[in-house]
């Protein structure tokens, strides 16, 4: 057992969790997205092509930019994602207003992924909070709430720094 200053005794991890926020939420990430991908897999989609899918399905369609905001994901990232499901012909590029923008929305063929893979995200839903229970869950999601709001506010800092030293 390892003694803090204050003399309470903390009890080691058996599993090894890291005292580092970002090691141990991207450990838990690590696995529980192993285990909706492992649900999913009958779908053809993993559970990041099945949250991007699920968002334009329910937005109708979308621009990158609200994509990022909604998923809290990378232009990168997410550009190589839809990438992916573009190929996999889930998705298809729309026109948009403004020439500039690039607007996705499903196809026919991801409207049918996500009717199969809609009830097995359910079931894996439904395990992962049959183990943690619905009120350890709402109390998570309030504090990765605050983790999200404190990542997203602090790269939205760096980001205009940046695009004001590109200015000068």
């Amino acid at each position: 057992m390892v003694r803090p200053r204050t003399g309470a005794r903390i009890a080691p991890d058996p599993i090894g969790l890291s005292p580092c926020v970002c090691r141990t939420l991207r450990m838990v990430t690590r696995a529980v997205t192993q285990l909706y991908d492992d649900v999913l897999r009958p779908s053809g989609l993993r559970v990041t092509q099945f949250s991007i899918l699920e968002t334009l399905a329910r937005l109708g369609g979308a621009n990158l930019k609200q994509l990022e905001d909604r998923l809290a994901i990378d232009q990168t990232t997410l550009t190589r994602s839809l990438n992916r499901l573009e190929r996999d012909g889930v998705i298809e590029r729309v026109p948009h207003p403004d020439a500039r923008i690039k607007a996705v929305r499903p196809t026919a063929k991801g409207r049918r992924a996500l009717a199969v893979a809609r009830p097995l995200w359910t079931q894996a839903q439904r395990a992962v909070l049959q183990g943690v229970g619905t009120r350890a869950w709402a109390d998570a999601q309030r504090h990765l709430t605050r983790f999200l709001e404190i990542a997203v506010d602090r790269r939205g800092r760096r980001r205009r720094r940046h695009e004001s030293r590109m200015s000068l």
